[in-house]
């Protein structure tokens, strides 16, 4: 082999890693599921602007009225609660004291209009409900206040 097919392959090998990498990493990015906690939220709510809100859902506060589809919430991360509105069937898992993540954006009438509610588990993960001073809820809560913010 001579040095200028040496070079051709070298160049050609390197364009592959990084084409390898660069699909590697935009697939890992594009899952990742990132949202703003509550207290985020009201932090700095932007009225119009589309969000991913997280949190934990107030025990007491779910009012769904299945002739209208209406639903009614809060979310809360233990510092700062956001009331949410929904038109729709709640997903089977949604409840009060469980964690929950929505879409949507915030209303210049001050709460967030959810266009989709994702309620996910998988076998080895449940999320805390119930009692609201049971140690799991407590420890869900820790979590969201741990979350770095972006």
């Amino acid at each position: 082999m001579t040095t200028n097919q040496n070079t051709k392959f070298l160049v050609g090998g390197a364009v592959i890693v990084l084409a390898l990498a660069y699909l590697i990493y935009t697939g890992v990015t594009q899952s990742a599921v990132y949202f703003i906690t509550p207290s985020e939220l009201a932090a700095a709510a932007v009225a119009g602007k589309a969000y991913r809100l997280g949190g934990m859902v107030v025990a007491g506060s779910v009012h769904w009225n299945p002739a209208s589809l209406d639903l009614q919430f809060a979310l809360t991360d233990g510092k700062g609660r956001v009331p949410v509105r929904h038109t729709g069937t709640p997903p089977d898992l949604f409840g009060e004291g469980r964690g929950a993540v929505v879409e949507g954006a915030w209303t210049p009438e001050g709460y967030f209009k959810a266009t989709l509610i994702m309620a996910k588990h998988s076998e080895n993960y449940q999320a805390p409900h119930g009692d609201p001073s049971s140690a799991a809820y407590e420890e869900m809560i820790r979590a969201l206040q741990r979350r770095a913010p972006r």
